[in-house]
């Protein structure tokens, strides 16, 4: 059994599909970014792109608290920017968590659930970002903690399947050097980041 689980990955991937799996299979608790409370930014917020995402993160940090506080586990968080990724290592040192990183070497899979998606259920849309992104999330190196699946080719339930298997043999790290990962190596949403 884990405290947390998160997951990361570019867009189109199946990250909610997957969480909403994990959720039902380890009975613990899945929520993400995009159900944070709606929020008015202040007028004389600088850099309302840096607001929000700060706001947001930090909402999504107490709630994890917050739950684990009340003694539940395989707490399933994702759809955080991917710059908080490299954070994870030092806000959860000492707990028991994965990051699974959800990457595709199929650029055409990608793009086909990308514009799927988009005409199903709208969301972000951008084609051109995807090959970009694709090489961040394949080539980074892995944080304490994180394991890679290649889900090309792979259904939904192979890719359920997988990483249940992942979980289920997985020994976290509790103690580990670590200092904050290059943040070159992460996108994010926010473009006065410049990372996107």
């Amino acid at each position: 059994m884990l405290d947390f689980i998160f997951i990361t990955g570019q867009s189109g991937v199946g990250k909610t599909t997957l969480a909403k799996g994990l959720y039902r299979c380890y009975e613990g608790v899945y929520f993400e970014q995009n159900m944070v409370p709606e929020f008015v930014v202040p007028y004389d917020v600088d850099d309302v792109g840096i607001y929000e995402e700060q706001l947001c993160w930090d909402n999504m940090l107490l709630q994890a608290e917050f739950f684990h506080a009340k003694g539940l586990k395989n707490i399933v968080m994702l759809d955080f920017d991917d710059y908080r990724t490299r954070e994870l290592p030092q806000l959860f040192k000492g707990y028991r968590f994965i990051i699974l990183r959800l990457v595709s070497s199929d650029l055409e899979q990608i793009k086909s659930q990308i514009i799927h998606r988009h005409e199903n259920e709208g969301g972000l849309f951008d084609l051109n970002a995807v090959e970009r992104h694709s090489k961040r999330f394949l080539n980074r190196p892995l944080l304490p903690n994180e394991v890679k699946l290649d889900v090309a080719g792979m259904s939904k339930v192979d890719v359920l399947e997988a990483v249940e298997m992942i979980i289920n043999n997985h020994k976290p790290l509790l103690e580990y050097d670590y200092q904050l990962a290059d943040e070159q190596n992460y996108v994010s949403w926010v473009q006065s980041r410049n990372l996107y």
